[in-house]
């Protein structure tokens, strides 16, 4: 269940850092509580897989859904450069987060 959680944290701090840009673009009260609830339910995920899982790997791979998701969504949603390169780059940060999940 900790693994569970922690992927939903990441989720929603992928969905919090899209809501940054919205936030940024439209600069009303709204966004702004879209914004917090996003975060603050990564934060409620993330500690709560923290409960059983070590501190050092959660944060790892909690940060890794949300800045390679955050790049993804980049690209797809505000259609931000895609490149070989960047793709790849991703790649490597989703796989060092599943490294972790093998070697914990």
């Amino acid at each position: 269940m900790s693994w569970f959680y922690l992927v939903l944290a990441g989720v929603f701090e992928m969905i919090g850092v899209l809501l940054i840009n919205h936030f940024n673009q439209a600069r009303n009260w709204q966004s702004l509580l879209m914004m917090a609830l996003g975060f603050g339910l990564s934060f409620v995920f993330l500690s709560l897989a923290m409960q059983t899982l070590p501190m050092g790997t959660a944060y790892a791979v909690w940060t890794g859904i949300g800045a390679s998701g955050g790049a993804i969504l980049g690209m797809v949603v505000y259609k931000e450069p895609r490149s070989v390169l960047r793709i790849l780059c991703i790649g490597l940060v989703l796989g060092s987060a599943v490294g972790l999940k093998l070697v914990s």
